[in-house]
C-alpha cells in the first residue's frame, strides 16, 4: 500500500514514515498541502495522512481540495488541536478518521488498516482466500494452517492480490503500492516477489494466474482448471 504523509514537522514525520515503513507500507512524504496536491495529482494512493497545521492551505483546505479534485482515497488528519469544532469541520470537509497529538504508533496503524479496508470495501482485519488467511492486525500470513514467512515486499503484494480477489489486480498498481518517490523497482521485480509467492501458495492449492496484459489474479487450483499462469 502506498501513502501520502503530508507533515511540515521534520522530525515529526521522519519518526511517522520509519513506523510506516517498518509496518510495509511505501511511503511518500511532503512538507505542504500545495506540494501535496502536485504528488496527488501525479501519483496514486493508497491513503494519505495529513497534519492540520501546514504552513499557508492547512489540513483542513487540503482535505476539502483533495476532494474537490476527485481524489477518493482515505484520509486521516493528525493535529494537536482538540477543539469539537476542528474535528466536525475535518470530517466534513471529507477526512475519513482524525487523530490527536500526541498518538501512539501502533493506534495510527490501527486506524489506518481500518480505513484502507473500508475503501477496499473488505470488513475485517483477517483476510482469506480458499486455505490462504492473512492476519493484517498481527502480520502474519497462513496457508492450509501453516505460518507463512513472508518479506516485506511479499506481504504487500499478497495483501493487494486479496484486497482485488477474486478480480484481478494490475500490475501498473501492484508497482505502485510496492514503492515510493525514494526507491526504485522496475515493473520486472514485481515478477521476482510473484514467482516467490507462487512457490510458497501453490503447494497448497492457491494460484497466482498472469492475466497477459493486465496484472495478476488468486485463483484456487480446483477450479482453476488451466496451468497456473500463462506468463510471467
Amino acid at each position: 500500500m502506498r501513502l501520502l504523509l503530508v507533515e511540515d514537522d521534520v522530525m515529526v514525520a521522519s519518526g511517522i514514515k520509519l513506523g510506516l515503513c517498518d509496518a510495509g507500507y511505501a511511503v511518500d512524504w511532503v512538507g505542504s498541502a500545495e506540494r501535496a496536491l502536485e504528488a496527488a495529482h501525479a501519483e496514486a494512493f493508497d491513503a494519505a495522512i495529513v497534519d492540520i497545521g501546514l504552513p499557508k492551505m492547512d489540513g483542513l483546505a487540503l482535505t476539502a481540495a483533495l476532494r474537490a479534485a476527485g481524489r477518493t482515497f482515505p484520509v486521516l488528519i493528525l493535529t494537536a488541536r482538540d477543539a469539537l469544532q476542528d474535528r466536525v469541520q475535518g470530517l466534513d470537509l471529507g477526512a475519513d478518521d482524525y487523530m490527536l497529538k500526541p498518538f501512539e504508533l501502533p493506534e495510527l496503524l490501527a486506524r489506518l488498516r481500518a480505513l484502507l479496508r473500508r475503501s477496499q470495501a473488505a470488513t475485517s482485519a483477517v483476510l482469506g482466500f480458499g486455505p490462504l488467511e492473512m492476519d493484517t492486525a498481527h502480520r502474519q500470513v497462513h496457508v492450509a494452517g501453516t505460518l507463512l514467512e513472508l518479506g516485506p515486499r511479499e506481504w504487500t503484494v499478497l495483501e493487494y492480490l486479496l484486497l482485488q480477489a477474486p478480480k484481478p489486480a494490475a500490475k501498473d498498481k501492484l508497482l505502485q503500492a510496492l514503492t515510493g518517490w525514494d526507491k526504485e523497482i522496475t515493473p520486472n521485480a514485481i515478477e521476482v516477489y510473484i514467482s516467490r509467492l507462487r512457490s510458497k501458495l501453490e503447494p497448497s492449492g492457491v494460484v497466482l494466474r498472469a492475466i497477459r496484459g493486465f496484472g495478476y489474479r488468486l485463483e484456487l487450483a480446483a477450479q482453476a482448471g488451466a496451468p497456473a499462469h500463462d506468463g510471467h
